[in-house]
């Protein structure tokens, strides 16, 4: 049992070998080529100009833009049921596109309008709508 002199010791040890742990090996946010990854979604870095582009053009699938149904800066959706994108989370919103993708998540319209995008074009439209002005309110202090 550790005695009240060895225990800052040992707590110093651990916490070093997590940090040479954590440091060594394969750092997971690069892919090959010094592209840095979404921090979660595992896709390269999203690029807000080409998101802001592909925001505004029409789908094949449905012949809709983002922006027609979530507004040009993702913050006026057309329905109260549709949600504002604009300065959510980008992983959360590449998670989203990625789980329309491969249908494991499912709407009428997202879905096939996420069907064919790639992990580039996901992690532009999450970068875009991610740099967005958040109108975002949590329901803190709400009756």
């Amino acid at each position: 049992m550790p005695t009240a002199v060895t225990a800052p010791r040992l707590a110093i040890a651990l916490t070093a070998a997590l940090v040479l742990a954590a440091c060594s090996g394969q750092d997971s946010s690069y892919a090959e080529g010094g592209t840095a990854k979404s921090s979660s979604a595992g896709l390269p870095a999203g690029h807000v100009a080409a998101g802001e582009q592909l925001a505004s053009a029409k789908g094949k699938a449905t012949g809709q833009s983002c922006i027609d149904c979530h507004g040009p800066d993702g913050n006026a959706p057309i329905d109260a049921t549709y949600p504002k994108l604009g300065g959510q989370y980008p992983d959360y919103l590449a998670h989203a596109l990625q789980e329309y993708r491969k249908g494991d998540r499912q709407h009428a319209l997202m879905t096939p309008q996420a069907t064919d995008l790639t992990d580039q074009q996901i992690a532009d439209l999450a970068a875009f709508f991610g740099s967005r002005a958040s109108q975002l309110r949590d329901l803190q202090g709400v009756h």
